[in-house]
């Protein structure tokens, strides 16, 4: 192997002190809901909010004193160049990120602000590379893959050594993957630490690009994901060296999955996580019946999510669980028929959101009208019953 355990431990030793130990904690919430035993390790709690400042300073502190004056160059969606553009700042090493078009303010933001040169060009993840190896040669920079690097993965390793010390009881780790530096160090750290441990990765639906070299298939990958963190169309020849022989399972998720995860630690666990960050979870999620009686441990590797899209997701989830439903009703327009519909719905105490008045719907007599009222309600059984009794009162709607 290119990575050992020993070269996981010295990245522990030569970053101690500059990188957090971030928490870990026993999740009583997700255990109830699941069945499984949860640990979760918040990853998102770093300083750059995701796991890579422990690859990233890592392997900056690996640069000979030459290299750090001509400076280096990565392509990233946003985590691994926050954390390079930070540990760049702190050792005086210049940087400059290659960023996808489309990568989420947030991270782009975030970078500037820690000082490193932004460029945004491509229209993913492998445009971005092209051009980040293209001003390699320009300008005689080190170019720093995000994964594809042996010393990114020895640092992403320590992720693992600090997980099981402080959770021993873990039988099942569940890592997201992308270009695989994350699991690749995972996994060899924690098949050194306890080799009986079951290792299981995480990709994005749109982006299979592990599972497809595992079958020794061309990887079929693109859209718009929000697990961008992870949407990388050919997982790293490091990583997946390293990681393939060790990892026993992946399990692939749909963007919902995503989303219900993102959705579940706002609001179960009180943080924040992005798409990619909360793989882990959305695997267990879609997935309960896999992971019942283990003791699991989720790796939450990054909260760095748009504000906007956030608050998408959160809707989202409320949609989902048919806590805000919209009614379309068909109705006539004259005076008093909208006061008589909210009467019915805040008679049962459903809360209306927004009204929506139209009156130039073609399959609408010209004097009628369609309303969308969307309505909070207590969930599916509330929703049903405001339903019925708008149907009852005479009204010919639909939830739309």
């Amino acid at each position: 192997m290119s990575v050992t355990y020993d070269d996981i431990l010295a990245a522990r030793a030569r970053i101690k002190g500059q990188v957090d130990h971030t928490p870990t904690r026993h999740s009583r919430r997700l255990s109830e809901l699941t069945g499984a035993e949860v640990w979760v390790k918040f990853d998102n709690l770093h300083y750059t909010g995701s796991f890579k400042e422990r690859g990233a300073l890592n392997r900056l502190m690996l640069l000979t004193p030459e290299e750090r004056t001509r400076g280096v160059v990565a392509a990233s969606a946003g985590n691994h160049a926050q954390a390079l553009a930070y540990h760049g700042g702190r050792l005086g090493v210049p940087v400059t990120i290659v960023m996808p078009e489309g990568t989420p303010f947030v991270k782009i933001d975030g970078t500037r602000r820690h000082g490193a040169e932004v460029v945004i060009h491509g229209a993913d993840f492998t445009g971005a590379t092209e051009e980040a190896k293209r001003q390699q040669a320009e300008h005689g920079y080190i170019f720093v893959s995000a994964f594809d690097d042996e010393g990114i993965v020895a640092g992403q390793g320590v992720c693992a050594v600090e997980f099981l010390e402080d959770a021993p009881e873990i039988d099942t780790l569940i890592v997201p993957i992308g270009g695989g530096g994350l699991m690749a160090g995972c996994a060899l750290a924690a098949r050194a630490i306890k080799p009986d441990i079951e290792i299981i990765g995480v990709e994005a639906a749109m982006y299979p690009s592990f599972t497809a070299k595992r079958k020794g298939e061309e990887p079929r990958c693109g859209g718009q994901t929000i697990a961008e963190g992870i949407a990388v169309k050919a997982v790293g020849d490091i990583p997946f060296a390293i990681a393939d022989p060790l990892v026993d399972d992946i399990i692939v998720c749909e963007e919902a999955d995503f989303e219900k995860a993102v959705a579940f630690y706002a609001t179960l666990e009180k943080t924040v996580a992005e798409g990619a960050g909360a793989g882990g979870l959305a695997a267990l999620l879609a997935h309960p019946e896999r992971f019942k009686g283990k003791t699991v441990g989720l790796v939450l590797c990054g909260g760095n999510i748009d504000a906007r899209m956030l608050a998408v997701v959160l809707n989202r989830e409320l949609v989902r669980e048919k806590r805000l439903v919209v009614y379309r009703i068909l109705g006539d327009d004259r005076p008093g028929m909208l006061s008589k519909m909210s009467a019915v719905i805040g008679g049962l105490g459903g809360n209306i959101i927004d009204v929506v008045h139209n009156r130039l719907a073609l399959d609408v007599p010209a004097k009628g009208a369609e309303f969308d009222i969307m309505v909070e309600t207590r969930g599916a059984h509330h929703a049903e019953e405001i339903r019925e009794a708008m149907k009852e009162a005479g009204y010919d709607m639909r939830m739309a």
